[in-house]
């Protein structure tokens, strides 16, 4: 039996990634930040404008695809995620969770569906540098 499985595959969803970061602001801004179309742009792409409700089908000017299956605001979203390059259709689900300090939140982006180890490690890079961003992003507009 071979017991080197590779980091990050799993039997049902392929290769997986997760990514968290705690940030230091509170849940309701964490919000504002992923949705607002500079925060959006980071780690959705680049779209004129985009509904974020369940159901909505979204394609950006980079070519990136999805549909938003579960919109929780201020807690969670779950969309398919298919850049240009990517042979079939990712699971994406960012959550925002509430940290043990008060007015911080911890932000994880998680995807599943991933064709193999190398495209695995290529999102964990793009998923840590989009934290950054928004993290940039936040000390930019001077979150509370």
């Amino acid at each position: 039996m071979n017991t080197n499985k590779p980091v990050g595959l799993t039997a049902s969803a392929g290769f997986q990634i997760g990514v968290r970061r705690t940030l230091p602001f509170f849940q309701e801004d964490a919000w504002e930040l992923l949705t607002s179309t500079q925060g959006r742009k980071l780690w959705l792409g680049d779209l004129a404008t985009v509904e974020i409700v369940k159901g909505h089908k979204f394609v950006t000017q980079e070519g990136t695809t999805g549909e938003f299956r579960v919109v929780k605001p201020q807690e969670q979203l779950r969309m398919t995620w298919q850049p240009i390059g990517f042979p079939k259709a990712s699971t994406l689900q960012i959550r925002l969770l509430p940290a043990a300090s008060p007015g911080k939140t911890t932000i994880s982006f998680h995807q599943e569906k991933l064709d193999s180890a190398e495209q695995r490690e290529e999102m964990k890079a793009h998923w840590e540098e989009v934290i950054s961003g928004l993290l940039a992003l936040s000390k930019e507009k001077s979150i509370r």
